[in-house]
């Protein structure tokens, strides 16, 4: 600007402290329009959570005789690897469950021989996955999603299926997931998800994306080692309850997307009854910081199985673009993420829903429904309940019946109207 002050000075004669005010106050004036029409939102960043490891985490003990069957050879493979000895005798205790330590504990608790508890949890594979379809433990089928894309459904063989029931009500039944966490839990349902958010002004849904897979071998690891297990029952039990797809199970020799890439290394099947039980205690934290988050903006948050909720007032509702990058970001340090297509947002002017039951005013079933389950009923009654089946279900009374309880159960009018159409059905046409 030197330069420019003095051709100032030359043709107007204007002081050199005057030129230098009015240039300064310009240039000031002008970042401060240029501040204003800018104006950026301030982006609130949260600190992780970081794992602590304990003070007194003992390293792998080395013995020069075999502690135990299946035991794994140490770095200089003149000793073994002793992963048996680092439980927490006492925490197991408290909790309420079996003490085992390795897998010669783990057979008898299972009453299994200790190979066939290595042959079901494929220790003699070489790699990760069965090295056929017809070898591995589960029965593999697609089941077509109702907005498009297919998820796979990974169901267990008899004998697996008892073992993971096993495990289910001896240890992960007795571990209460969070009070967020509505689904597959004893004494809660898709009722008692919708209750907190009934009479909200604003209501938030998000989708956790390929939620069972998402839960890796690692993680289901270390909830078994936060329950008490020693390292080498976590590693047993975690591969009695997770699995890999095969190779030869795709079309291809390999996943069509990136999306399906993820079941080909160890993670919690849909279709295994343990499964929904760890995929809670999995999403512990995130619930907890969700909820967290949910109270500082004076909100609730509920989750069943994927699905995220949030509701809150009016003054929640002028803050959803605040909240909503939070949401993001705790979702992604717990290593999760959420479905891009499946963010929704309803307001009171329109018809709220969660799980499928409306929450604007009161618990109410959706009309359509409510029309679609009476129609049938009618038709029942004037052409016969067997031109109605249409799904073929085996026991299609009962079938009947437990839709109109359900109705029933949140609106006891509509449900009593059903009820009356329902005695009126001649069973034996």
């Amino acid at each position: 600007m030197g330069w420019l002050v003095w051709l100032w000075r030359l043709l107007t004669g204007t002081p050199q402290t005057t030129v230098a005010t009015v240039a300064a106050h310009h240039g000031s004036t002008a970042r401060l329009a240029r501040g204003l029409s800018r104006r950026p939102r301030r982006r609130w960043r949260l600190v992780p959570l970081r794992y602590q490891r304990p003070e007194n985490r003992t390293e792998p003990r080395l013995v020069t005789q075999l502690p135990y069957r299946f035991a794994r050879r140490s770095a200089d493979l003149r000793h073994w690897n002793d992963l048996s000895q680092d439980g927490q005798l006492r925490r197991l205790e408290q909790l309420g469950l079996p003490v085992l330590s390795g897998p010669d504990d783990i057979a008898c608790w299972l009453s299994l021989s200790a190979g066939e508890l290595a042959w079901l949890t494929g220790r003699f594979w070489e790699g990760r996955a069965a090295p056929r379809v017809a070898a591995s433990h589960y029965r593999y089928r697609w089941l077509q999603k109702r907005r498009g894309g297919r998820r796979l459904i990974e169901a267990p063989k008899p004998r697996l299926k008892r073992v993971q029931q096993q495990i289910l009500a001896e240890i992960l039944g007795r571990i209460p997931p969070h009070a967020a966490a509505q689904g597959f839990v004893t004494g809660r349902s898709i009722v008692t998800n919708a209750q907190p958010h009934v009479g909200q002004a604003v209501l938030l849904k998000l989708d956790l994306e390929n939620f069972y897979p998402s839960v890796s071998y690692g993680r289901v690891t270390a909830i078994f080692r936060s329950l008490g297990y020693s390292r080498e029952a976590a590693i047993w039990l975690a591969r009695l309850v997770t699995t890999a797809v095969p190779a030869g199970f795709w079309e291809k020799g390999r996943p069509s997307n990136l999306a399906e890439a993820r079941y080909l290394r160890r993670h919690l099947p849909q279709g295994a009854p343990t499964s929904p039980a760890l995929a809670n205690l999995s999403a512990f934290v995130l619930d907890l910081r969700l909820a967290g988050l949910a109270r500082s903006f004076n909100a609730r948050y509920t989750r069943y199985a994927d699905d995220l909720t949030f509701s809150g007032d009016e003054v929640f509702q002028r803050s959803l673009a605040a909240f909503l990058p939070l949401v993001r970001q705790i979702v992604a340090q717990e290593r999760f993420r959420l479905h891009p297509q499946k963010t929704c947002v309803q307001r009171a002017g329109q018809r709220q829903q969660v799980t499928g039951i409306v929450v604007n005013s009161k618990l109410n079933v959706r009309r359509d429904a409510y029309d679609r389950l009476k129609a049938i009923l009618k038709n029942c009654i004037q052409y016969g309940p067997t031109s109605q089946n249409r799904e073929r279900h085996p026991e299609f009374a009962s079938h009947l019946r437990g839709r109109i309880a359900f109705v029933a159960s949140l609106n006891s009018e509509r449900g009593a109207k059903l009820r009356a159409l329902f005695e009126q059905i001649d069973w034996t046409r």
